[in-house]
């Protein structure tokens, strides 16, 4: 991902897609992403109906700088397909999908094919849920130019895994969605921290995902966004610290040199050019 790619996706924000009138709200809860859910958030025997409410909000600009996507069903279910043929009817399909349950570069490769045309340019967000997907992550990383991000699915996973669901069991899988995500210049976010009654639990995992290499988090709740946002946001001190080693590495030719008594080596060069892009599009 070059710098002009790189753009904060700190926290993304779902909306159930059977509530068309909490987007607009979502939309103002200062959320980088915002997804209409009609996976999930949306029982089976109502699923054409939530197709009927969510497709209609993403006609028009709305939202600005706000990512603004929506999570389909799986493409291996009917409703995946039926979802993946109202986007192709759609005269203003959604600027981006939020892709469930892939377990295969294979599956991204068959969203190529099916979603051309008018559909052409919409991105992909990949969630990483199951054991094959955990597997074949590295393929899926880097199956489509349309993927943007990835998001590590730790309900799904954690049952498919058998499991608990705590960040010490399922540290593996998130360090493996970590490398793949890296490896191929991808944006991760974390699952949503379910308990609105523990901000505090929501913020030490937030830290937590952030120190391991995440870029970001999801949440349920508009509540939850300023922690998320707040932890992966660079400090001003970092920013600052981003610009000194910058401007030492133009002067210095050797491959590494001392900033604040720490030593820097040329690779760390990613990271503060990240910070400093992150930073800018955030106007800090």
């Amino acid at each position: 991902m070059s710098e002009s790619e790189i753009r904060p996706r700190r926290s993304l924000l779902f909306v159930p897609g059977l509530r068309p009138d909490r987007f607009e709200k979502a939309l103002g809860a200062g959320a980088d992403i915002v997804c209409v859910d009609i996976e999930d958030a949306v029982a089976l025997p109502r699923k054409e109906e939530a197709r009927g409410l969510a497709l209609p909000l993403f006609a028009g600009d709305a939202g600005g700088e706000i990512e603004r996507m929506l999570r389909v069903n799986p493409l291996s279910t009917g409703e995946g397909l039926r979802d993946v043929l109202a986007l192709r009817a759609c005269a203003a399909p959604p600027p981006a999908l939020m892709l469930a349950k892939v377990g295969s570069a294979a599956e991204i490769a068959l969203y190529d094919s099916l979603l051309d045309g008018s559909c052409a340019g919409i991105r992909y967000h990949v969630i990483i849920e199951s054991t094959d997907g955990l597997a074949n992550v590295q393929e899926i990383a880097r199956a489509s130019d349309r993927i943007d991000s990835l998001l590590f699915g730790a309900v799904d996973m954690s049952a498919d895994l058998r499991a608990a669901q705590s960040w010490e069991t399922l540290l593996y899988a998130r360090s493996r969605v970590v490398h793949a995500a890296a490896r191929n210049g991808l944006d991760l976010l974390d699952v949503p921290w379910l308990n609105l009654a523990d901000p505090d639990g929501l913020a030490r995992e937030a830290r937590a995902a952030a120190a391991l290499g995440f870029t970001g988090k999801a949440a349920i709740h508009p509540d939850q966004i300023p922690a998320i946002n707040d932890v992966f946001s660079p400090s001003p001190e970092a920013v600052e610290r981003a610009r000194r080693i910058v401007a030492a590495f133009r002067e210095n030719t050797t491959g590494l040199l001392v900033v604040d008594g720490e030593l820097i080596e040329r690779p760390v060069l990613r990271t503060m050019h990240r910070t400093l892009a992150i930073a800018d599009r955030l106007g800090r």
